[in-house]
């Protein structure tokens, strides 16, 4: 469903994805009972967490507002090109000219997408400087459509193991204006397939995030936004070893 698809529209349907599930919790919660306010008691914390307070999507949304940012304010254009992706129609491809740079892939053909989120404490943003100085003390490399990569090691030319994007629209960190800029989050994305195994790409991107997390204090999320657990991740490595299997029995299949 995903072949043809270029990164740059790879990184515009994540953003799109993640627009569109904030939008749906700010419906949701605009749409409260009368009288219901507020949760009376804060949700039980894990010990050595005192103090903390772990942040909901619409506090994000609400720190992304007053910053300035446009994390919900995806473009109609963004919908238009996630809705004609996930139908199997064409999406105009705009490669850069030139070599490309570090982080592009050299094929454009995935079929699944894997992501986590780092979101920022309760009224907190993360800051341009401490983004960029967090990634470099994780490995990440700065490179194709201006987002931060994961390579592998003396292969760069294979492409991006995986990619951390900008929750805030377009996405990118122009590093003209980083020691302004200011999100509520950042994304960590693999396509595959990449340029390792499926489970190998998790087990570089996983450490990678909570390095992020504990360098920036960030709160690390599942897709689907909820705090990132043993179980959650579990399932992940599940999920992702059946997809290797999979795609071991095709390699076999083609080579035959």
């Amino acid at each position: 469903m995903f072949e043809g698809l270029s990164d740059t529209a790879l990184l515009r349907i994540a953003i799109a994805v993640a627009a569109l599930v904030l939008f749906a919790v700010i419906i949701v919660s605009s749409r409260r009972r009368p009288g219901q306010g507020r949760r009376a008691t804060a949700p039980a914390r894990e010990p050595g967490s005192a103090g903390r307070q772990e942040p909901t999507l619409r506090e994000i949304m609400e720190a992304d507002a007053q910053t300035g940012g446009d994390a919900a304010g995806v473009e109609q254009s963004e919908l238009d090109l996630l809705e004609k992706t996930l139908a199997g129609e064409a999406v105009p491809d705009r490669k850069p000219a030139g070599p490309p740079a570090p982080g592009a892939r050299p094929d454009e053909n995935f079929d699944k997408v894997v992501s986590l989120y780092l979101a920022a404490r309760a009224g907190q943003t993360f800051h341009g400087p401490d983004l960029v100085v967090a990634a470099e003390k994780a490995g990440l490399v700065y490179g194709h459509m201006n987002i931060f990569h994961r390579l592998v090691d003396n292969h760069p030319e294979q492409g991006p193991v995986f990619s951390v994007a900008n929750l805030v629209k377009p996405g990118s960190f122009e590093m003209a204006g980083i020691q302004d800029l200011r999100t509520p989050g950042i994304s960590f994305f693999m396509a595959l397939p990449g340029p390792l195994p499926a489970l190998d790409a998790w087990d570089a991107m996983l450490p990678t995030a909570q390095r992020l997390a504990e360098l920036l204090d960030g709160v690390l999320l599942d897709e689907e936004r909820n705090t990132l657990g043993r179980q959650r991740i579990a399932h992940i490595r599940e999920d992702l070893r059946n997809y290797d299997r999979k795609q071991t029995k095709w390699d076999l299949r083609t080579t035959r």
